[in-house]
């Protein structure tokens, strides 16, 4: 090849000639000087090879430039339905983005805008926002963690654990679990004494009132058979609190007194059941009074699609007796009958899930929770998320105050170490470590306070006026503080339904404990009283209040409390003014005396006071009201003159009475007003 003989010898290098090979079409493996040690270039040399480079390093045309393609085969990492695995360490840049979901940025940015989201390719989104674009395209979502000394652990995904078990359980794993049942009815039917019989203690005599303020889970067993009752209070203010029992619960057992029928909590209680698509047998409780009317009883179920057994339904209808224990072993066995038909089934391989049934702040051991196991074994140690709140097991309590290592389905237990306090109603979720726990319950946490934050009140017009009317009405502020979160939950919705015109209560406080002195500081600043529902006071408090005078008011009867409240609302109203009309005199004559201008009357009707106001009526028109400062019989000043008499009348400083005139006489009472 004739064109390399320049490039191999070294005095061909320094000729002119090797100008017009530098500026040839050939490659730069070519024109690249063979020798490691080149000769020194001239200038025009220099500028010559400056003047190549962008020719060899161009780029090409975009439209030809293909688009990012996604990691290879083998490093692809797949879910168990075969979608592909994302997995980008925050923060997330936009162009990142779409170089891993391998296409072009202005997709990716086209479905933010369709979020109202705009950012551009070099701005970062966040990860659940990322999870919804994967997501829209097939994919999965996950954000790596930090590297550690051991390496990058497993990404962990951005969104929530599923509500369902993630493996399919076996038939072959699933075993008989005892069915959770739940007592309802009408307050003092007789709940909690048929449940105090079946379980062999005294809880109603405990009770305040003897009507039960919380819900108790409790395990018995009849028959070889466990079965797990729930009490729900019969007030009609635990409407949350009992309809929380029918959604976890198998079996209802709705208790109708036999001399009493059916209530509106009894109706109330259908209607919960009815809801939740759960069993119902009616207990037909105290039939051994003489007012007992069984057939009256199944004769309104009937009216409420509720047909007994032997009336041709399908409803079963046990009557019973709480106190004499009459047909309770009947009654315990329709329900292990209806269990075995129900085939309530769970499996105690797969991560426990329970629901909380009650919560509170226990001294010396921090939030506690009542919970049902539905599905699982939960064990002492493992971690777990419930709500927003996360935690570690550190002890299981039974119904029986006995600590227990485990629990299986179907059971009820009392939990130690939750971080805070969990919501009554919420699911607890087994997860596999304690980072795991930890790092969605702060993303729950977070995003609650982003709801919070991303709806920014407006002020308006109208809810200007709204606040100025606000600012002239009275409010009854209170504190609140009871023993459990269901209690809390139930005195919130209940006060909550006190709807008055003329005053407002306002709970600027509300929280599960004893009362304490950052309670009666905050009742002093807000100018409010403290109230306590099954709680006790701190001495530091009591001291607190007495200093700063803060009333505080305890209660242990949920309807106590109401009518109370109530009854301070109405006290805080001024009294209204009510007017009493006593009588009516007519002027036949004016009189002009030292005195003044006197009216000559005649009493037609009632009487006429010496004390009362009154106003003259010019056909029937009021032309001036005041006090009566003269009333004669002749020249006597009485003090009353009836119907029938004639009187003299002057009226303050009025002197231009007319024959015909009509003046009324009243009195003003001062009324205590009612809430309306």
């Amino acid at each position: 090849m004739p064109a390399k003989a320049p490039v191999t010898k070294k005095p061909a290098a320094r000729k002119p000639a090797a100008k017009p090979a530098l500026s040839s079409s050939k490659s730069a493996t070519e024109v690249k000087p063979a020798k490691p040690k080149p000769a020194p270039k001239t200038p025009v040399e220099v500028l010559s090879l400056i003047d190549e480079k962008p020719k060899k390093k161009s780029l090409p045309d975009a439209a030809s430039v293909p688009p990012p393609v996604p990691p290879a085969a083998d490093a692809v990492e797949l879910t168990e339905d075969g979608k592909q695995i994302i997995n980008i360490k925050p923060p997330i840049v936009v162009k990142d983005l779409a170089a891993a979901l391998g296409i072009k940025p202005f997709v990716v940015i086209k479905d933010l805008m369709e979020a109202n989201i705009f950012a551009n390719l070099n701005q970062t989104i966040e990860p659940a926002v990322a999870a919804q674009v994967c997501e829209k395209h097939g994919f999965v979502f996950e954000k790596e963690k930090r590297q550690t000394g051991a390496g990058v652990h497993k990404a962990e995904p951005v969104v929530a654990p599923p509500s369902e078990p993630a493996a399919v359980v076996a038939a072959d794993e699933l075993e008989s679990r005892p069915p959770v049942i739940t007592f309802m009815g009408h307050v003092d039917h007789g709940k909690t004494s048929l449940m105090d019989f079946i379980r062999k203690a005294r809880v109603a005599a405990g009770e305040a009132g003897g009507i039960t303020q919380h819900i108790g889970a409790y395990s018995v067993d009849h028959g070889g058979h466990k079965i797990t009752f729930l009490d729900t209070p019969g007030h009609a203010a635990f409407t949350a609190m009992r309809a929380r029992g029918a959604n976890v619960t198998d079996i209802v057992v709705l208790v109708v007194a036999a001399d009493d029928g059916i209530m509106p909590q009894t109706e109330e209680a259908i209607s919960h059941a009815k809801a939740a698509g759960v069993t119902i047998i009616v207990a037909v409780n105290k039939t051994d009074l003489p007012a007992a009317n069984v057939d009256r009883v199944k004769q309104q179920l009937q009216e409420h699609e509720l047909s007994p057994e032997d009336w041709g339904g399908s409803t079963i209808v046990c009557p019973v007796s709480a106190t004499k224990g009459l047909g309770i072993d009947h009654l315990l066995e329709m329900m292990n009958l209806q269990a075995e038909v129900l085939e309530l089934k769970a499996s105690p391989k797969v991560p426990a899930r329970a629901t909380i049934i009650e919560a509170e702040m226990e001294p010396g051991r921090g939030p506690t929770a009542t919970v049902i196991v539905k599905m699982g074994t939960l064990k002492v140690g493992q971690a777990f998320l419930c709500g927003m709140q996360w935690g570690k097991v550190k002890s299981l309590i039974d119904d029986l105050g006995k600590p227990v290592k485990q629990v299986g389905p179907g059971m009820p237990v009392k939990i130690l170490g939750f971080d805070g306090l969990p919501k009554a109603g919420d699911e607890l979720m087994v997860m596999d470590s304690d980072r795991a726990a930890r790092t969605l319950s702060e993303e729950r946490k977070e995003e609650e306070r982003k709801e919070k934050l991303a709806a920014p009140q407006r002020a308006t017009l109208e809810s200007l006026f709204d606040d100025l009317a606000a600012d002239q009405r009275k409010s009854l502020r209170v504190v609140l503080k009871a023993d459990v979160q269901g209690s809390l939950e139930a005195l919130v919705q209940a006060l909550g339904e006190i709807k008055a015109k003329q005053i407002d209560l306002d709970i600027i406080h509300a929280a599960v404990g004893p009362i304490s002195e950052s309670d009666i500081l905050l009742a002093t600043a807000s100018d409010a009283i403290v109230v306590g529902f099954g709680v006790k006071t701190e001495n530091s408090a009591a001291t607190a209040a007495k200093r700063e005078g803060v009333q505080i008011k305890l209660y242990s009867i949920i309807y106590e409390l109401i009518d109370q409240l109530k009854e301070a609302m109405a006290g805080l109203l001024e009294p209204e003014l009510r007017e009493n009309v006593i009588g009516h005199a007519e002027v036949r004559q004016v009189f002009d005396l030292t005195k003044g201008i006197v009216a000559g009357c005649m009493v037609t009707d009632g009487r006429i006071l010496r004390t009362a106001r009154a106003r003259v009526l010019r056909r029937k028109q009021p032309i001036y009201d005041g006090g009566i400062s003269t009333l004669r019989r002749f020249k006597d000043d009485v003090k009353e003159v009836r119907n029938g008499f004639e009187c003299g009348i002057k009226l303050g400083d009025y002197e231009e009475y007319e024959a015909g005139d009509i003046i009324e006489a009243y009195t003003l009472e001062k009324v205590a007003q009612k809430l309306e």
